[in-house]
């Protein structure tokens, strides 16, 4: 099994005919950037794409389970892993990652600002 590191390498590597791939440390795990967008996470050594209304029920109909961050909560977040397959086979791992960045740009689209830009906003600044 490869290290997280290593995963999180093949993946910038990878996933370039998206955009500009990025990965940044995270609570234990990398967040996953396409041009300035969250669209993955790799967490326990798992890669997990973003998911909405949009792109959820593909994950859902092979089985798929959400992230969930601790085992002692009930939280689940909207990333799901691919088929394992998806690793050893580029075509395949673009073929997950194509609609995963299109849910994160609308997530992104539709995201309220952050109530701190919305103060500095009303005071002019």
């Amino acid at each position: 099994m490869a290290t997280v590191s290593e995963l999180v390498r093949f993946l910038c590597e990878s996933l370039t005919p998206l955009g500009a791939i990025t990965a940044r440390r995270m609570f234990g795990g990398y967040a996953v950037y396409c041009d300035g967008i969250v669209f993955a996470l790799v967490a326990r050594n798992i890669l997990y794409f973003k998911t909405d209304d949009g792109n959820r029920a593909e994950y859902e109909a092979l089985g798929l389970r959400p992230f969930k961050p601790f085992d002692d909560k009930a939280t689940v977040l909207p990333y799901f892993p691919p088929p394992d397959s998806a690793l050893d086979d580029p075509d395949e791992l673009l073929f997950w990652a194509r609609p995963a960045l299109a849910a994160a740009i609308r997530t992104a689209a539709v995201k309220k600002p952050s109530r701190r830009k919305a103060v500095l906003k009303k005071a002019g600044a």
